[in-house]
């Protein structure tokens, strides 16, 4: 049995998935004239209650054509000192939008309204760059997928209208926070001017995200996604898996969440373990006494397959393909290193 815990992008689709793609209706999705990804686009829009969504290859690209929408050369974004945008896209936002980031020290990856209006440049200090955006992520990769309580996310919203900032939401596992927080999605569409949502997380999708806004933000989203080489042609094959996950998937996070808590308890118990992070969602992160390579390498002889990410933490993700007799014999497996010397030798 290979468990592979690495992260929840490891997903296959499922048969009731694949049959979705092969009988979908298709066009030219560049010309928009796709009907399935015209469909799909329409749904979430409605969903959060916002005019527009344009469908991208990847959560990056969505990202990346988001601050791009909101800023001009030489400006600067206020993020987490963990956002993705940061950390995990390439360098995009100098790349592609000449942007530099302002990084905060939150909680988790999550910062707060007080933290962010004092990074915000003064205006008329021609030195600094211009502050014009501000970028969060929930729920948080690196923060062990934490999810902002929402009232915060309202006092950020407050101070980006105060000071005329755009507000932009990472929202790859934005579904996770959803199902977590007992929260709507028109929630926080009346929040953010953008978001953008993964169907190939959580949802279990082979490919696919979904950048959303008003009209007026998203009128050149599509010149954008061109330029940053996104247009597909006959994309409805891929957009009928995300409707099929829109559809089927989302409430079935709730399961993915219980299974993380319940590794997490097992972890806490272990005697090398030093610290498991609070489980919110389907993110398990902790530290172990030793070496954690020597850790990783070991499991994976056991065909159990995970990373590390840098610092000491080593992370398990749970998901789709996670099933519940792979469930039961991890749980059984972990519960056995306590006397395990191949193990307790680091």
């Amino acid at each position: 049995m290979i468990i592979d815990l690495r992260s929840d992008t490891v997903t296959k689709p499922t048969p009731e998935m694949l049959n979705a793609m092969m009988t979908a209706k298709v066009g030219d999705d560049v010309y928009k004239e796709d009907p399935t990804v015209n469909a799909l686009e329409e749904k979430i829009a409605t969903m959060f209650g916002k005019d527009q969504a344009l469908f991208f290859p990847s959560g990056s690209m969505a990202n990346q054509a988001a601050i791009k929408l909101h800023t001009q050369p030489g400006e600067q974004l206020i993020a987490d000192q963990y956002a993705h945008v940061y950390n995990y896209e390439g360098g995009g936002v100098s790349f592609n939008s000449g942007v530099s980031c302002k990084l905060i020290e939150g909680k988790r990856g999550m910062i707060t309204a007080s933290q962010v209006e004092a990074s915000i440049n003064p205006p008329d200090f021609y030195h600094s760059p211009s502050t014009s955006l501000v970028c969060l992520e929930n729920t948080t990769n690196k923060g062990g997928g934490a999810c902002y309580d929402f009232e915060e996310i309202k006092n950020i919203k407050k101070v980006c209208n105060d000071h005329n900032l755009g507000y932009h939401l990472d929202g790859a596992r934005l579904w996770n926070a959803l199902v977590a927080k007992k929260e709507n999605a028109k929630q926080y569409g009346a929040q953010f001017d953008t978001i953008s949502v993964c169907l190939s997380k959580g949802l279990g999708a082979p490919i696919g995200s979904v950048l959303i806004g008003d009209e007026e933000m998203m009128k050149n989203a599509i010149r954008v996604r061109k330029i940053l080489g996104g247009g597909m042609r006959q994309v409805g094959y891929l957009a009928a898996a995300g409707l099929y996950a829109i559809e089927n998937h989302i409430d079935r996070l709730a399961d993915d969440h219980k299974k993380a808590r319940e590794i997490g308890n097992v972890l806490e118990a272990l005697p090398f373990v030093k610290q498991v992070a609070p489980i919110d969602t389907n993110i398990v992160i902790f530290t172990i006494d030793g070496d954690e390579e020597e850790f990783i390498s070991e499991m994976g002889s056991k065909d159990i397959h995970f990373y590390g990410m840098g610092q000491g933490k080593l992370r398990f993700v749970t998901h789709l393909n996670y099933t519940r007799d792979m469930h039961e014999y991890f749980l059984e497996l972990l519960t056995s290193l306590k006397t395990n010397k191949a193990v307790q030798k680091i």
